[in-house]
């Protein structure tokens, strides 16, 4: 199939909105109709697992619908497609291709996508036989992500959640955590890993960060990564962000490969640690989305164990 590009593209959503839709099935199916009518006979089914910032659909055998969840995740839609183009051909893993985009209307008031279905299964879906060498895997795919021509009119900020930005944006959410904690001792061992994260800041060209390097948003080939999806929170700045996978899914001995691999200095693998105590507290103290499976917990007793 031949790239889209929607009629609704550089259409934007001036007014308040406050999403009250149930996204579902019939509703991708009515807007692939009024949108995109000579996609209207393909079928459209969700996927099993759903992301949090997006709802996604597969549509036919070939294309996927991205719908916002929320209105603060729509103008990753515009963002997201103008760095999907502007990555292509830049990284040795597939990324996703934007068939076209879809605009806000009466039954759904923000923008949306049509992308290329990737095949392969996600991380989260996959038994990782050899950690160390996913580890490698991912680091050298963010080295070719930081490699890649910088788009400055994406530079970090609110777009990307400020994720690109220096951790120290989010220095007011860690001090609450730290008063919710009630452990004296563990709020003194999360201050000083904080404390060196805020000591340095990236001090060369701003590059491309992913923003959301988790085990939902790469896909594996065996124990390599096959394909970067969910690029919402992209942008270019300080790539530590992308880094705090290193404490979330890895171990001691995998994490010191991806910290050999990813080629950064002791002070980005200092914000990055930063970036992981951040999202950690703020999940497991309540101001982000809970810790239901406690992977934030696990990321976190990993941080202060981390002497590195």
């Amino acid at each position: 199939m031949r790239k889209r590009v929607g009629v609704f593209q550089n259409q934007v959503v001036a007014r308040i909105i406050v999403l009250n839709v149930k996204i579902d099935g019939s509703l991708v199916s009515n807007l692939i109709a009024n949108q995109f009518p000579d996609l209207g006979s393909l079928p459209v089914m969700a996927i099993k697992k759903q992301g949090h910032d997006n709802r996604t659909f597969r549509l036919g055998d070939e294309l996927t619908v991205r719908l916002p969840s929320h209105p603060s995740y729509a103008d990753a839609v515009q963002k997201e497609a103008t760095a999907l183009e502007a990555l292509e051909g830049h990284l040795s893993v597939a990324v996703p291709k934007v068939f076209g985009l879809g605009g806000p209307c009466d039954a759904y008031p923000l923008p949306w996508s049509i992308r290329y279905w990737l095949a392969g299964e996600t991380w989260e879906n996959t038994q990782v036989l050899d950690k160390n060498s996913l580890a490698r895997s991912l680091a050298e795919i963010l080295v070719e992500l930081r490699s890649a021509p910088a788009d400055i009119s994406l530079s970090a900020g609110k777009h990307s959640f400020y994720r690109g930005c220096h951790p120290s944006v989010y220095s007011d959410e860690v001090m609450e955590c730290l008063k919710r904690m009630g452990d004296p001792s563990k709020a003194k061992q999360c201050l000083k890993v904080w404390q060196r994260g805020m000591v340095s800041a990236w001090s060369v060209d701003p590059v491309w960060f992913h923003g959301d390097v988790a085990v939902g948003n790469v896909l594996m080939k065996g124990d390599v990564v096959s394909a970067l999806i969910d690029f919402g929170a992209c942008g270019v700045g300080d790539p530590a962000c992308d880094l705090t996978i290193a404490w979330t899914y890895f171990d001691a001995a995998a994490r010191q490969h991806f910290r050999e691999a990813v080629k950064v200095d002791d002070d980005t693998w200092y914000r990055a640690r930063a970036w992981g105590l951040w999202k950690a507290l703020v999940s497991i103290y309540g101001l982000s989305s809970s810790d239901t499976e406690g992977v934030q917990a696990r990321a976190l007793s990993e941080i202060l164990n981390d002497d590195t």
